[in-house]
């Protein structure tokens, strides 16, 4: 039996067709041997517009730089007979890429208390590592988004067919695992890497985590990387620092990056965030320089954002300099 309820949610996401008493047995069946009781399947998207800029571009390069919201997120829950909960979640996006042209991220969990979760991704997965490239506040994006070429910091190995455990938190300590297996072609041998994050319970607020990985893209060619971050929130302002770094045999696999953010939420409505970040390549005299000063301000069901970022040196090229912005308007309705 099917129902179709259209309750709505808040905050930025519209839940199109709620889909209720769905029976979930078919498909856990197809998950795992295990039968599970009836669950939920629901479609959330966002109605959104979006306006971008980069000042080191011709207007004719740039072309048109509107555009909307064009996915929509079909998600599933159950619990099954033994205790455990499956969830599976599949994006429809119109700017997907690759041979599936129209779904992008899409994975399926199994958790429990006892045991923590484990995900596998299809596609839009995240290592332990990837996950905290860039943990640094911000109001709006990592200092080095929106910036077209930009270098991201380093963070480790992921792609498709990921495997990501997080265990259970046991006194304010959380451990995650991701495994690739080396058939999906992200490396050459299989990939492992592994984070802890330790939220004290006598510091309220800290957050400290570190993370660690060796890869071998190509066979014999091993980069040792690290990621160590800290955030410390008090009342309405959040801070954080960040240090990652990638060692390999080339001195262009020797990579360093440094960041900083802070947030301050002003009321309930309105939030404002500066981050920077610069990123070091051993084998080129010129660094990466990105900072962003974002806002976000919310009322009556709209929600407006807009960072601006300088940049220096992109791509570690000297004077790539400029500066690019984006603003966005969601409704939640």
């Amino acid at each position: 039996m099917l129902i179709i309820n259209n309750k709505h949610t808040k905050k930025g996401k519209v839940s199109m067709n709620n889909f209720k008493k769905i029976g979930l047995s078919a498909l856990a069946g197809s998950l795992i041997a295990v039968s599970a009781h009836a669950g939920t399947m629901s479609v959330s998207g966002s109605a959104s517009v979006t306006f971008s800029n980069t000042d080191d571009e011709s207007a004719a390069a740039e072309g048109n730089g509107w555009t909307m919201g064009d996915s929509l997120t079909f998600s599933g829950s159950g619990e099954m007979d033994n205790g455990m909960t499956v969830s599976v979640s599949y994006e429809y996006d119109g700017d997907a890429e690759g041979t599936d042209s129209t779904f992008d991220d899409q994975s399926v969990t199994l958790s429990s208390d006892a045991m923590g979760s484990i995900t596998f991704a299809g596609h839009g997965g995240d290592g332990a590592l990837s996950a905290i490239d860039d943990k640094t506040p911000n109001a709006m994006e990592e200092s080095w988004d929106v910036v077209a070429s930009a270098e991201t910091p380093p963070g480790g190995v992921s792609g498709e067919n990921m495997f990501t455990y997080t265990s259970p938190t046991v006194s304010g300590i959380t451990a995650t695992i991701g495994y690739l297996n080396a058939s999906d072609a992200a490396t050459d041998v299989s990939y492992m890497d592994f984070a802890v994050k330790v939220q004290p319970e006598m510091v309220d607020g800290l957050t400290i985590g570190y993370g660690a990985a060796d890869s071998e893209v190509t066979t014999g060619t091993q980069i040792d990387y690290t990621a160590l971050y800290a955030t410390y929130a008090i009342g309405s302002v959040t801070v954080g620092y960040q240090i990652n770094e990638a060692d390999g045999p080339a001195s262009s696999d020797d990579i360093e990056s440094e960041g900083f953010g802070i947030t301050y939420a002003i009321t309930d409505d309105l939030s404002v965030g500066y981050n920077q970040m610069e990123i070091d390549q051993a084998s080129t005299s010129e660094d990466q320089e990105t900072s962003a000063i974002a806002a976000s301000y919310t009322s009556g069901g709209v929600t407006l954002k807009g960072t601006l970022h300088n940049f220096d040196n992109v791509g570690y090229t000297a004077a790539n300099d400029g500066t690019a912005y984006e603003l966005n308007v969601s409704f939640a309705f």
